[in-house]
């Protein structure tokens, strides 16, 4: 196995390389936008977990949050951003190659 790929495996985006955030990026690849509700009940995790690991990758750059209201009742709307797309796919293939490369 090229030394080059274990590095690459080794420096990935620790944002991004945490199961409930991958899942957040996963499903939000799909879709234009998600409400909060949909999130959290796809991914059957707490308010205060959904929440915590939304902030981190809004902090990164990888996710707008926009909060506003239908009726009289608030809505909380994610989307992926450029960035986070961008860096979610080289993320997806940096494993890949280490998959392919690993013959696993």
């Amino acid at each position: 196995m090229e030394n080059n790929i274990l590095s690459k495996i080794i420096a990935l985006d620790k944002t991004i390389h945490e199961p409930v955030r991958i899942a957040i990026l996963t499903l939000l690849m799909v879709v234009e936008k998600a409400d909060f509700i949909y999130l959290k009940s796809n991914l059957q995790i707490t308010q205060g977990n959904l929440s915590s690991h939304l902030c981190k990758l809004e902090t990164a750059g990888y996710v707008e949050i926009e909060k506003t209201f239908k009726g009289k009742r608030p809505l909380t709307l994610i989307k992926v951003t450029e960035e986070g797309e961008k860096n979610f796919k080289d993320y997806l293939l940096t494993i890949k190659s280490f998959i392919k490369q690993s013959g696993i």
